[in-house]
């Protein structure tokens, strides 16, 4: 028997945090009668039926194999514990090829009290987007930020896909290490358009860690981005740095327009799931990406992605 969706969204609406694992059971299931449920589970918490925006800070976390991002979750974690605020965790693995689940298992490299019914993490799979972000782990993101404070996203590496991670996010933070010739990486792969915070993990290592973020800094300022931050943290106990990140998570936020960003955010999200699903002909069917996108840009900023995707097909039948 399926899950009820409709009193599981209430739930969470009205921040009862025990029914998240239920909740995300139900939108990662591809059951029938349980996407119908998924989709009364959504409606009520679209921006409609809560009277704006969910309230959770949306952070993406994202970086190459190897920078530390477990660790770092786990120092981001405890600090916002001993804060007493509420956090989610979700690691985006790829995919099994066979069951279509998250392969490595995040929860099992993220340090956490099993106890602790404050924090939440889950592994969800990144679908046919390896990547970058699925659909299921784009609606339970959205789902949780109605319940928990904070709500993070770690993304699988760093390539083109990962800028689905900046679609979603109020805050996307990107993870180096130092040493490893990220900074330049990013200028060459256009990364650098993305973070919003850079994070330059290892601190503990001395001149080499100072010398990228450097680096980094310098990069920004000729990219014209200076105002993006970049931190230098240390995960090892006692960890170094991890508050001020924290802060600088939490200036940028409140320097931005968090409604106008999430809603530009579930356009180019519908954009990308239409083309996906319809393919790059029913794209030039609708006049190009140009006239779709200008399709969407005229519908209201509270239209989920499911809504916007159904506007594009209307148009296209």
């Amino acid at each position: 028997m399926s899950a009820d969706g409709r009193s599981l969204g209430i739930r969470l609406r009205e921040r009862d945090l025990a029914a998240a694992p239920a909740a995300l059971n139900l939108l990662e299931s591809s059951a029938p009668a349980d996407l119908q449920q998924a989709r009364l589970l959504l409606d009520e918490l679209s921006p409609q039926a809560l009277g704006g925006e969910p309230a959770g800070h949306l952070i993406g976390l994202t970086g190459p194999p190897g920078a530390g991002k477990s660790t770092l979750l786990s120092a981001l974690a405890r600090e916002l514990r001993e804060r007493e605020r509420t956090v989610a965790i979700l690691a985006v693995d790829p995919s099994s090829r066979r069951s279509g689940g998250s392969l490595l298992g995040d929860r099992a490299r993220i340090e956490h009290d099993p106890a602790d019914r404050g924090l939440l993490i889950r592994s969800t799979a990144a679908g046919q987007r390896l990547g970058g972000i699925a659909a299921p782990t784009r609606a339970a993101a959205l789902a949780l930020a109605a319940c928990f404070d904070v709500v993070i996203v770690e993304t699988v590496g760093v390539g083109q896909a990962e800028t689905d991670v900046a679609d979603l996010a109020d805050t996307v933070a990107v993870v180096v290490q130092p040493g490893s010739g990220d900074a330049l990486q990013f200028i060459k792969a256009g990364i650098m358009e993305v973070p919003d915070v850079l994070v330059v993990t290892k601190s503990d290592l001395g001149q080499v860690a100072m010398k990228a973020r450097r680096d980094l800094s310098a990069a920004l300022r000729s990219l014209g981005a200076s105002e993006t931050e970049v931190v230098a943290v240390s995960s090892l106990p006692p960890a170094q740095g991890v508050a001020e990140l924290l802060a600088a998570l939490e200036r940028h936020r409140a320097r931005i327009d968090v409604t106008a960003r999430r809603a530009a955010g579930r356009r180019e999200a519908a954009l990308r799931s239409f083309t996906l699903e319809h393919g790059e002909a029913a794209l030039r069917a609708l006049g190009g990406r140009r006239a779709a996108s200008a399709r969407l840009e005229a519908a209201e900023d509270e239209l989920d992605e499911r809504q916007l995707v159904g506007l594009l097909e209307e148009q296209l039948s």
